[in-house]
């Protein structure tokens, strides 16, 4: 099997990232089907020690950082994270590289015979879960003593929540999102994503909502979990911001780390102190692991996550961030005023249909944006005038493009000195901003 032909295979089943999940029919949440394919794999998801998280916002990026202070230590890291930008494979990564094509469609060639005798059984697989599988099993092969999984959408029913050997579970901040599935409030969201803790496990809380922290340590406490929490834990001191990153002071009750991590916004600060409780936590599960604070600071000073609050461009000034709701988009604002304080901004911006589109821009107004609204190619890609005219009930200026790439292109055209051109919204639109503005070519799957 060839790599063109595996990734075929595998998007050729239901991809609830382009044909939207609700709550009804259930089996469509059933475990069931992953664990019968994984066990016939022989559970590739056990045998090596595990982090786990889950949240509405930032655990894409710390993941990344747990899993460079991991590697940093001397471990042999797996990283399985979605969705991807560019190429299917950036969701396995060893040792921070994407898996390649090779070793995917070899591993693909060996789960498709037992996919489809499930599949003959009258059960589904999806596209999330047969990339979970693949993810497991590749970690296992490559020989990787730890591996930090970021949980696809919620915790209780997520694929990712086969995962039952695991050491610390981390929770970023919790938003409204999904809530045909996961719940109406906070309170209802925090409490599925409480689903990914096991007995005996160690948790770690980022910055949360009350409702969200609430449920979170009631869930710990039912569990006999030990609980750490960012809030009450860890002094964070930013000293200095530019455009290529932060230097940072974290105080912890182990330790006190220094370090610059070349990634953007106060948010990127906090999700790097979880991070180092994380791993605090991770090192008095395993006495055998030192980590230090050297260690730590030579990690992180490496860590890159595109796509968040990334330069793109210094003239015009070109950003990119994946921000799709509004405690994100609040944050990317934030970020944007304290760190790069342009003298007006030109937004780019498209979104899912399923994002209420009036929150949204209320999130971004502080700016007072000029605004140009997009659509990715993509089946569930928000129709761009619906978006420009949200924009518009706030008197603020609002036009749409026919593409991603137009409007892009305006923008950075348009732009005067002083001026941000900010993309921002869905991770489809931002993958295709960043192929056009960094000229990257096509990639299959």
């Amino acid at each position: 099997m060839e790599f063109a032909e595996a990734a075929a295979w595998i998007l050729a089943h239901t991809n609830h990232e382009v044909v939207p999940l609700d709550r009804a029919p259930a089996e469509r949440l059933e475990l069931r089907p992953l664990r019968l394919l994984l066990a016939r794999l022989g559970n590739p998801q056990h045998g090596r020690g595990a982090v786990h998280l889950t949240g509405s916002n930032g655990k894409g990026s710390t993941a990344a950082m747990i899993a460079a202070i991991l590697r940093q230590a001397g471990a042999r890291v797996g990283l399985y994270t979605s969705p991807h930008l560019h190429t299917i494979r950036e969701r396995i990564r060893i040792d921070g590289e994407p898996i390649d094509t090779e070793t995917f469609a070899a591993l693909t060639a060996e789960i498709k015979p037992h996919a489809e005798a499930i599949e003959a059984l009258g059960m589904k697989l999806t596209v999330f879960e047969l990339l979970t599988a693949l993810g497991f099993l590749a970690f296992q092969r490559a020989g990787c003593t730890w591996q930090v999984i970021e949980v696809g959408l919620g915790g209780t029913l997520d694929a990712t929540n086969v995962l039952d050997e695991k050491q610390v579970c981390v929770f970023t901040p919790i938003d409204l999102e999904h809530t045909a599935i996961l719940g109406n409030t906070v309170a209802q969201i925090a409490r599925d994503k409480a689903g990914i803790l096991r007995p005996g496990v160690r948790a770690v809380m980022g910055l949360q909502r009350e409702s969200a922290a609430e449920e979170l340590r009631a869930a710990c406490a039912r569990l006999s979990v030990t609980l750490e929490e960012v809030a009450q834990v860890c002094a964070l001191r930013r000293e200095r911001v530019t455009l290529d990153g932060q230097t940072l002071r974290v105080r912890t009750s182990r330790a006190t780390y220094s370090f610059t991590l070349p990634l953007l916004g106060r948010f990127q600060a906090e999700n790097a102190a979880t991070a180092l409780l994380a791993v605090e936590q991770l090192a008095e599960t395993a006495p055998s692991m030192v980590v230090t604070p050297h260690m730590v600071a030579a990690a992180l000073t490496d860590v890159r996550w595109p796509g968040r609050v990334e330069v793109l461009k210094r003239s015009p000034l070109v950003v990119v961030d994946g921000a799709h709701t509004p405690d994100a988009v609040r944050q990317l604002v934030r970020a944007v005023r304290e760190d790069i304080q342009p003298r007006a901004v030109r937004l780019v911006i498209g979104v899912s249909r399923d994002k209420a589109l009036d929150a949204l821009a209320s999130a971004f107004q502080p700016l007072q944006p000029e605004v140009i609204a997009v659509a990715a190619a993509h089946p569930r890609a928000a129709d761009p005038l619906d978006v420009a005219h949200a924009f518009q009930r706030l008197d603020l200026p609002a036009r749409a493009a026919p593409s991603v790439t137009a409007g892009v292109d305006a923008a950075i055209e348009e732009a005067s000195p002083g001026e941000l051109v900010l993309i921002a919204g869905s991770l489809f639109v931002v993958a295709e901003a960043r192929a056009a503005v960094l000229g990257l070519l096509p990639v299959p799957a």
